[in-house]
C-alpha cells in the first residue's frame, strides 16, 4: 500500500511511504518453511529425548522434576530449533569504533551454533550498515573524542551518586539546557538509559483511571512503561489516524469500564521513526486529533531526534510544526550523537514534577561526565555552535544518503518499507532460510548487515534492517548496494512488483523516479 500525501491540508511536504503487500506465493513459501522446520524441531526433540541426539538446551534436573517447573520446555522450542540454527547472525563481537567501517573477531562454531570459538583472527574493515550512527558521532577522533578526554581526567569516568543526592555536576545542568533549547521547549532532563526514560517515566505520569492509546508496533520500551503504570491500555492501528480517533471518541462518549466516569487523563503514545518498520509518525495529524480531543501527547524520538528535519532537530523540524504541541518530547543520546542515555523535555512543570517523581530520576545513578560531554559537543556541532557548519552538513549528508540508498534498492526489485526520508532502511526478506542466508553472505563480501526475525516482526515478514549514516560516503554505499544486488541475486530476493526504472541522468540526490509495472 503507497501512503502518498500532497501539499496542503495538514502537510507542509510531501508524504510518501511505501508498504508493499507480501506476494502471495511468497507468504504461502514462508509458511511451508516455518512448518517443515517445526516439524524437524520435533523430531530433533524425540531424537533428544531418547538420547539419540545430544541435548545442549537447559532442561529441568532430575531432583525437581516434581516440582513446579521453573523452566517451560516448550518456550524454548523456537530459539532451540529455528533461532539456534542462524544463531551465528547476532551478537558478533565488534572490536572497534561502530563507525562506517568495523573490525570484528571472527568466530566459529563446531556444535551447529550452540557454543563459539574465536580463532583469533580479527576481520578488517567491514563497511557497517547496522549501528544507528546516523550523523557519524560515533568516532575516537575530532572534537568530540578530545572534550570527552579532557572532561575524563577532570571529572573522572563514574559519579557513585543520584542526581538528588551527590551526582548533580555543572556539567548535567549546562546538557539539559542545551538540550532544552535544541528542541525549543522550556525545560529538559537526562537519564542514563534510553530504554528507562520510556520505562519508569511513563508510570510517572499516568496511573489507574488514565487510558493509554499506543501504536501498535511501539518499541518495548514504551509497552513497558505503559504496562508498569497500571493504566488502561488500547492498541490502534499502526498510523492509522481513523483507528485512533475511533478510540478517542470511544474513550470520551463511554468513559471507564463499568463505572462510565471520565478518564483522569487520555496519553497517546507514538515513535517518530519506527525502528522496525522506517516509518515515520503522521505527526500533524496526531497532534490535530490530540487538540481536538483534549488529550495528551508522548511523543518517542530516539531515531528520529538527529536524524529528520533541515537542522536535525526531529520529526516536529521536519513537519515544520511547533514543539509546544507535543506535551512529552522524549528522545536518547544513544544514536545520533554517539553516547548513551535519554531525555524528556517539555513545559517547566511537567520537568519539575518528574525530577521529583520518575525512579528513573530519583533512584539511577547520574550520567557519566565523559558520556554528558560527548553529547554536549555533538549538539552543538548540530547547532553550529562549534563556529563550523559540519553539523548541518552531516544533517544534509544523511538525508542525501538515504534517498539514494533507498531509491537504488527500488530500482534494483527488492521490497522495502517506509518512508522516503527515513535513514532506517527495512529490506523484506520473509523466509526463514533466508534470515541467516542473508547474513552470512553479506559478511563473506565484508557487509556488516542486521536480520531480524520473529519475534521481533510478524512470523512472515522477517527483514534485514539496514540504518544509513551520515559517514558513509557514495563510494561505500555503492559496494554495498553491489554487493546486496548480487546476494539478492543469489536467494532470489527480489520480489518487488513495482520495479522502478532508473533515470540515468538523475542527480545523486534527488528522488524523482517513474514507476512501471511488471
Amino acid at each position: 500500500v503507497n501512503h502518498i500525501v500532497h501539499n496542503g491540508g495538514l502537510y507542509k511536504r510531501p508524504f510518501n511511504e511505501a508498504f508493499e503487500e507480501t506476494p502471495m506465493l511468497v507468504a504461502v513459501l514462508t509458511y511451508v518453511g516455518y512448518g517443515v522446520l517445526t516439524l524437524f524441531g520435533y523430531l530433533r526433540d524425540f531424537m533428544r529425548q531418547w538420547k539419540i541426539e545430544k541435548c545442549q538446551n537447559a532442561t529441568e534436573r532430575e531432583e525437581q522434576k516434581d516440582f513446579v517447573p521453573l523452566y517451560q520446555d516448550f518456550e524454548n522450542f523456537y530459539n532451540r530449533n529455528l533461532y539456534m540454527r542462524i544463531r551465528d547472525s547476532w551478537n558478533r563481537p565488534i572490536c572497534s569504533v561502530p563507525g562506517a567501517k568495523v573490525d570484528m573477531m571472527e568466530r566459529v562454531s563446531h556444535d551447529y551454533n550452540w557454543t563459539f570459538t574465536y580463532t583469533g583472527r580479527v576481520i578488517k574493515d567491514i563497511i557497517n550498515m547496522g549501528s544507528y550512527n546516523y550523523l557519524g558521532f560515533a568516532q575516537n577522533a575530532g572534537a568530540c573524542q578530545e572534550a570527552a578526554a579532557k572532561v575524563l581526567s577532570q571529572y573522572g569516568a563514574g559519579v557513585c551518586s543520584t542526581r538528588q543526592e551527590m551526582g548533580n555536576l555543572d556539567k548535567h545542568e549546562e546538557l539539559e539546557k542545551l538540550v532544552a533549547r535544541f528542541l525549543g521547549v522550556e525545560s529538559a532532563m537526562a537519564y542514563g538509559m534510553g530504554f528507562a526514560t520510556n520505562s519508569m517515566n511513563i508510570p510517572a505520569l499516568v496511573g489507574k483511571g488514565c487510558l493509554i492509546l499506543s501504536d501498535e508496533l511501539n518499541h518495548a520500551s514504551l509497552v513497558l512503561g505503559a504496562r508498569l503504570s497500571g493504566a488502561t491500555i488500547r492498541i490502534f492501528k499502526h498510523n492509522n489516524m481513523q483507528s485512533l480517533e475511533k478510540l478517542l471518541k470511544d474513550a470520551i462518549v463511554h468513559g471507564q469500564p463499568r463505572t462510565r466516569r471520565p478518564w483522569k487523563k487520555i496519553l497517546i503514545l507514538v515513535e517518530g521513526i519506527y525502528s522496525m518498520e522506517g516509518s515515520i509518525v503522521r505527526l500533524p495529524e496526531v497532534i490535530a486529533l490530540k487538540k481536538k480531543y483534549k488529550s495528551y501527547l508522548y511523543l518517542d524520538e530516539a531515531h528520529s531526534i538527529g536524524a529528520l528535519g533541515p537542522s536535525g532537530r526531529g520529526v516536529v523540524e521536519y513537519f515544520g510544526l511547533n514543539p509546544e504541541d507535543v506535551d512529552v518530547m522524549m528522545g536518547t543520546f544513544t544514536k545520533s550523537f554517539g553516547a548513551a542515555g535519554g531525555y524528556i523535555g517539555g513545559k517547566k512543570e511537567l520537568i519539575d514534577y518528574l525530577r521529583t517523581y520518575s525512579h528513573s530520576a530519583v533512584y539511577a545513578t547520574s550520567m557519566s561526565p565523559p558520556v554528558v560531554e560527548q553529547i554536549i559537543t555533538s549538539v552543538k556541532c548540530i547547532m553550529g555552535e562549534d563556529g563550523t557548519t559540519i553539523g548541518r552538513a552531516r544533517v544534509q549528508q544523511l538525508a542525501e544518503n538515504t534517498r539514494y540508498f533507498r531509491r537504488r534498492l527500488k530500482e534494483m526489485g527488492f521490497i522495502i518499507y517506509g518512508n522516503e526520508d527515513s535513514p532506517v532502511v527495512p529490506l523484506m526478506l520473509y523466509m526463514p532460510a533466508k534470515i541467516g542466508a542473508f547474513g552470512r553472505e553479506m559478511l563473506k563480501r565484508n557487509i556488516g548487515v542486521v536480520v531480524v526475525g520473529f519475534p521481533a516482526t510478524p512470523i512472515i515478514e522477517s527483514r534485514a534492517r539496514f540504518c544509513l549514516s551520515a559517514a558513509h560516503t557514495k563510494e561505500m554505499l555503492d559496494t554495498a548496494l553491489k554487493e546486496i544486488n548480487e546476494v539478492g541475486d543469489l536467494l532470489q530476493l527480489k520480489y518487488s512488483r513495482r520495479r522502478l526504472v532508473p533515470l540515468l541522468d538523475r542527480p545523486f540526490d534527488e528522488t524523482t523516479y517513474e514507476e512501471t509495472e511488471d
